[in-house]
């Protein structure tokens, strides 16, 4: 049996918004089955994916900062407990921290899922500065993937929270990427 959830994306940037309200996207699941949980998971699912896709592009590898953990953690509970589903104030942290916001239907996707959706808007990907980097026009449409892209992006903390219904993850980056009039790599 195939499982439809909600899942909602926001394009991430350390620069404003300049789009208009994030898209719904309905994404299907293989397996009903809630998917495992946990701290360590969601570290190694997070860094596994990250840095392969940094790999691909022969990047050199994300580390784990667990003050930038710390930092998704406070924000990714904030988000659960308010249901909202938004970018933090800029600036986050010194020196300014990138973040990447992924929510969708509580215990419904593995970490490797959510980091997949993520890594999957590669595919719109153009090197050109942002915000012109996404072949649809939308730059909400490769700003995860730029952020997890990014040639300077050293390091990477990302934590979880949910509520009743919705699972909420937060990832924070150092130095922060998504610059406006720059090329990801």
């Amino acid at each position: 049996m195939r499982l439809a959830v909600l899942l909602l994306l926001v394009g991430c940037s350390a620069a404003p918004e300049t789009e208009g309200q994030p898209e719904r996207i309905v994404e299907r699941r293989t397996s009903d089955a809630p998917a495992p949980r946990g701290a360590a998971l969601l570290r190694g699912a997070m860094l596994d994916g990250q840095n392969a896709a940094r790999a691909r592009l022969g990047l050199a590898p994300l580390t784990w900062n667990d003050s930038l953990a710390a930092d998704a953690l406070a924000y990714a509970q904030e988000l659960a407990r308010t249901g909202r589903f938004e970018h933090s104030p800029q600036p986050r942290g010194n020196p300014p921290q990138g973040e990447n916001l992924w929510t969708g239907t509580r215990r419904a996707y593995s970490y490797a899922e959510m980091v997949g959706h993520w890594v999957e808007e590669g595919r719109n990907y153009r090197p050109l500065p942002v915000p012109q980097s996404s072949a649809t026009g939308q730059f909400g449409d490769v700003g995860h993937y730029t952020q997890i892209v990014w040639r300077t992006t050293r390091e990477v903390g990302c934590a979880e929270a949910s509520n009743r219904t919705d699972d909420y993850v937060v990832c924070r980056y150092v130095p922060a990427g998504n610059v406006l009039g720059e090329v990801a790599y």
